[in-house]
């Protein structure tokens, strides 16, 4: 199976329309990526809580870390540049974080409110190496801008 993102991004956006929780937000986007395609093995929100600190938010899978600080991982490499993390292979990327021993490949994409603030990131793991492309990137980065930006 693979996503359809013209098809997802119509289904996150009726779904999401008028609801104004994060967490709400969070947790509808989260199960709907997650079960869009075969290759995203967990897919979650870390929720900034404290400066410089992402805590598990909503999320579809096996466990996560519960908190990830911004010096640390891929996700915090997200929430400290603002850039989305494209990982083809984990084990290459220094600092990586093993929440789950069976991840290859990661996307993490910063997650802004309508005032251009850092609320999270949105993280994507697959059991895949090289699972994900820009495509992914930039669909998934329209969806969080159209969902928490509005």
């Amino acid at each position: 199976m693979s996503v359809d993102y013209s098809y997802l991004a119509k289904s996150i956006a009726s779904l999401t329309a008028g609801e104004t929780d994060e967490v709400a937000l969070m947790a509808t986007v989260a199960c709907e990526v997650h079960f869009s395609d075969d290759r995203f093995d967990w897919t979650g929100f870390y929720r900034v809580t404290d400066p410089d600190l992402l805590k598990i938010g909503p999320y579809q899978g096996g466990h996560g870390c519960l908190q990830i600080p911004f010096s640390r991982g891929v996700c915090g490499a997200a929430a400290r540049t603002g850039e989305v993390q494209l990982i083809a292979d984990v084990e290459s990327f220094e600092g990586h974080i093993a929440c789950a021993s069976s991840t290859r490949s990661e996307l993490v994409l910063p997650v802004l409110d309508n005032s251009g603030g850092l609320i999270g990131v949105f993280d994507i793991d697959s059991n895949q190496p090289d699972a994900f492309t820009q495509k992914d990137a930039t669909a998934l980065g329209q969806i969080l801008s159209d969902v928490f930006a509005r």
